[in-house]
């Protein structure tokens, strides 16, 4: 019995040793240093220059008159002539380009429908082939017609070849060859803006 009583004895003091040594060694451990979790940093703003160029009231709705007039009233050009000759009179005065901004002015060249060309104002550039138009005289009728959608069809993507939707038709018209845009300052596009794949 003694002897049981000395193995019970030697394990329980075993294990009590065991257990003392366990606590022993968790009090030396070093312990964790508590990590601060911060929030994600916020996503970047998306900022859209600012552009600096302020339009001139543009003319009433019902007004009538040519599309070079309006083009001069609504973004403030100084350009005279006919509208094929915007596109070379523009030179050296104001910027020029084959991509659209809003406020500048896309110029026809002449053509056996035009024969003086034609000038429309882009209201807004949906994407890196349409935009829509503001202009005047368009079927010779001396009436302002607003939003009008144009696409550009050329090959190189470069605006040298567009259409305007024909709300009589709903269809798109014909083909016109177009020289660019001209800019009024601070309406320069952003080039990077649309990127085709």
């Amino acid at each position: 019995m003694t002897r049981r009583a000395g193995s019970r004895g030697a394990v329980l003091s075993t294990f009590a040793g065991v257990a003392l040594l366990g606590s022993f060694l968790a009090a030396c451990e070093p312990r964790p240093v508590p990590v601060a979790v911060s929030a994600p940093p916020p996503a970047p703003a998306i900022v859209t220059p600012a552009v600096s160029y302020q339009p001139p009231a543009p003319p009433p709705d019902n007004a009538r008159m040519q599309c070079v007039t309006y083009a001069r009233a609504a973004t403030g050009l100084d350009l005279r002539g006919d509208a094929w000759s915007w596109w070379d009179a523009a030179g050296g005065r104001y910027g020029r380009g084959p991509a659209p901004s809003t406020y500048s002015v896309l110029v026809l060249a002449q053509g056996v429908r035009l024969s003086r060309g034609h000038v429309a104002v882009v209201r807004e550039v949906l994407d890196a082939r349409r935009i829509r138009v503001d202009h005047a005289n368009w079927n010779n009728d001396e009436r302002i017609v607003k939003d009008m959608l144009v696409i550009d069809v050329s090959a190189a993507n470069d605006w040298t070849e567009v259409r305007f939707w024909n709300e009589r038709a709903n269809s798109w018209g014909n083909v016109y060859l177009a020289y660019g845009f001209i800019y009024p300052p601070g309406t320069e596009p952003d080039r990077t803006a649309f990127v085709l794949p």
